[in-house]
């Protein structure tokens, strides 16, 4: 909280400054230096802490799919966790991967852009090992893939990108599809060098061995109209949100058996207290609804139905004639 100086203290501030008794530079080298940040103009942070933890969480899921998938796909022992979240320029992002690498760009319709998934050679080169019925070992030289493998590599990321979009299910529906596999990431200048864009790094282990990382890089122009349901509360609200077609099966069913009160009102007049003190057994009262008209039935003290009287057996009851829902309450 700021201290506001009284005008006595002023005085004696710039006293003591005209006198020499209190020095300039030593207040400048002994006041604590402004809480302040410095901000790039050029790397705009356009992801919140939220949206980056909201991301996290949901690329977690994505690695427990990826593990799953490549565990029983390849029968071997792989693991994929999360490494890290963050956001970085696309400039950035293209000279921190090697060269040369696996660049599987892909669009995620409906939303417009593409997204890329780079992959690792020490990843590529073991995977494809395992499905052509090897150990998984990874080869010493850096090399592109060939036509053959670039196919099979292919085949592979369309399974990948099919539980990328069911760990989005919760979030967006999305679809995504590959558009190209390329090699050289100096070549892909797919957006502008200062976009923003959210990068998820992976890192992928065979028989509890490191061999690498998978970074999956989507720009903030791609999950700009999504970007919104990435709180923690939009989140929850959906979770929460719509109940399923079992639910509400149950829900009328176990209403079906729930007591309500129905009141249905003949009429109503008005008489003084002392008629009213004097009221007789086979005394008549004149109401002020005719005989043609509708009785009200109130649900729970509010006005649904019009009714008619008349008996079933030796009970008296009344029939429903039409809807009358309204405001009116019985007080």
């Amino acid at each position: 909280m700021q201290e506001i100086l009284s005008q006595s203290e002023i005085d004696s501030l710039l006293e003591a400054l005209t006198t020499g008794k209190l020095n300039v530079e030593e207040i400048k080298h002994t006041t604590a230096p402004a809480s302040s940040r410095p901000y790039d103009f050029r790397r705009p942070n356009k992801f919140s802490k939220e949206h980056l933890r909201s991301l996290e969480m949901l690329h977690q899921n994505f690695a427990r799919l990826l593990t799953s998938f490549f565990s029983g796909y390849l029968r071997a022992a792989i693991s994929v966790e999360v490494a890290s979240v963050g956001q970085v320029i696309y400039e950035e992002f293209m000279r921190s991967i090697p060269s040369p690498t696996v660049l599987t760009i892909f669009e995620c319709s409906p939303l417009e852009g593409v997204a890329i998934v780079e992959t690792n050679n020490q990843v590529v080169f073991p995977l494809i090992d395992l499905m052509f019925g090897g150990p998984g070992t990874a080869t010493d030289k850096t090399r592109e893939l060939t036509d053959i493998e670039i196919t099979v590599v292919r085949k592979l990321y369309d399974r990948v990108l099919e539980h990328l979009a069911a760990a989005w299910h919760d979030i967006y529906e999305i679809k995504p599809c590959i558009t190209a596999i390329e090699s050289n990431p100096r070549m892909q200048q797919l957006y502008s060098p200062n976009e923003v864009v959210a990068l998820i790094t992976l890192s992928v282990s065979i028989d509890d061995e490191p061999r690498g990382l998978m970074n999956l890089c989507i720009p903030f122009i791609v999950l700009e109209p999504v970007v919104s349901r990435l709180s923690v509360r939009q989140q929850f609200l959906r979770q929460s949100g719509g109940p399923k077609d079992d639910e509400i099966k149950w829900i009328k069913h176990w209403i079906g058996y729930s007591e309500v009160n129905m009141e249905v009102i003949l009429g109503d007049t008005f008489i003084t207290v002392n008629d009213f003190l004097q009221l007789q057994i086979d005394d008549v009262l004149v109401l002020s609804r005719k005989v043609d008209q509708d009785l009200e039935m109130h649900v729970e003290k509010e006005l649904k139905f019009g009714v008619q009287a008349g008996r079933v057996n030796n009970n008296l009851a009344v029939q429903v004639v039409s809807l009358i829902e309204g405001v009116k309450e019985i007080d």
